[in-house]
């Protein structure tokens, strides 16, 4: 069921891309549209996509999906988009497209699985030590928001959202080893990194909702790119197709949708992983809608809610329904987003500003990591090494 999964995923996406109505990468959009509107030829837009897709599988999607064994969604989709983009689009051109794209996805699965073996063969199998990588990442994820707050607003409140962050952490872990929360037997555990976590959430929505634009001032993008609009609910069908299949591959543990939560589920904790995968859903709706609108273009992950409902719903084929429900409603509401981003801009910057706190707190992250790791593989000698090629760059 897990291969059926994936060669669907990667054919579906690849068409997708061919079709000019969805692409994973945000940078491609404005390009897609320019091709759609005869401004750019399909040979361009092949080598457009190659050149701005093809070093972030290889040196992004693909060394975390191997790190945690499970698909990190960027070497999949960022592959189907070169697949999709560099195939013609005519009679011919879109079917070879799927059965390509199945390819890819097949064999990055299969791939996956050789490489774990080949690591057991290994004199020193350093794939498990390699797992120290996403440590920190763990630790530090519940931070971002408050992050966030100081570079949009100030240093001053982004201590304050820090600070009550750590506070409602402490507090969860109070709760947590006085088993105040039990019914009956059943001790009710809260996730003290998720909690933390909403918390700074809140705060950094809440100084968002402060700022609120002039009545009259503001432009109706919905209504300006009305055909653009159109041409997306058009779709909706594929769009609820791919995001049914992804939801449900993520509920089975095959795939997650950033490092984050791939960390998080590497380390086996699914709700934790399902929380990020919410908070870094609601940094990309305002730059999702933003961009579909002005494009006609979409994302086939939407604005990423799928992977919130495949780390939540208990059950796979739930997951498919309630997958492609959520993308449906994404679709159908992407005017009223659009007024709602016009009219409070501090949301549509904070989104911003969370995916560049995500990204800094993640390269962070994954330095001392990557030092904890190489430690572990050789004591002392790789740890040397590490720092002399810091150094270096």
């Amino acid at each position: 069921m897990e291969m059926i999964f994936v060669i669907l995923i990667g054919a579906i996406a690849a068409v997708l891309a061919n079709m000019n109505i969805a692409v994973f990468n945000d940078g491609l959009r404005p390009i897609v549209s320019e091709h759609l509107e005869g401004r750019l030829k399909r040979r361009e837009l092949g080598l457009t996509a190659f050149a701005m897709s093809f070093g972030l599988v290889v040196g992004f999607g693909i060394p975390f999906t191997i790190t945690a064994s499970i698909i990190l969604i960027h070497s999949i989709l960022l592959g189907t988009d070169i697949i999709g983009l560099m195939t013609p689009k005519n009679k011919w051109g879109t079917p070879v497209a799927a059965v390509i794209g199945g390819l890819y996805g097949w064999g990055l699965l299969m791939g996956l699985e050789g490489f774990v073996k080949l690591f057991e063969y290994l004199p020193v199998n350093f794939l498990e030590p390699m797992g120290e990588v996403g440590t920190p990442v763990v630790v530090t994820f519940m931070a971002f928001p408050a992050l966030a707050v100081a570079m949009q607003f100030s240093v001053k409140k982004g201590i304050v959202t820090f600070i009550v962050a750590a506070l409602v952490r402490q507090l969860a872990v109070f709760v947590n080893d006085s088993g105040f929360l039990s019914i009956g037997d059943n001790v009710i555990t809260l996730n003290q990194e998720g909690m933390a976590l909403i918390a700074g959430m809140i705060f950094l929505f809440a100084f968002a909702m402060r700022e609120k634009t002039e009545e009259g001032s503001s432009v109706d993008l919905a209504s300006i790119f009305s055909e653009k609009v159109k041409s997306i609910k058009k779709n909706v069908v594929f769009f609820m197709i791919i995001g049914a299949l992804i939801a449900g591959a993520t509920n089975l543990l095959l795939m997650a949708g950033d490092p984050i939560s791939l960390n998080l589920l590497a380390e086996g904790k699914q709700t934790d992983a399902g929380i990020a995968a919410a908070a870094r859903a609601i940094g990309f709706i305002p730059l999702v809608a933003s961009t579909a609108i002005a494009t006609g273009v979409y994302s086939p992950v939407g604005f990423t809610l799928i992977f919130v409902v495949g780390l939540f719903v208990p059950n796979v084929w739930v997951a498919v329904i309630v997958g492609a429900i959520v993308i449906f409603l994404e679709v159908m509401l992407l005017s009223s987003i659009a007024k709602f981003l016009d009219k409070y801009p501090s949301v549509r910057n904070s989104g911003e500003n969370i995916r560049s706190a995500m990204t800094k707190l993640l390269e962070v992250a994954l330095l001392i990591g990557g030092a904890n790791a190489a430690n572990i593989i050789a004591p002392m000698f790789w740890i040397l090494l590490y720092r002399r090629l810091l150094f270096i760059e």
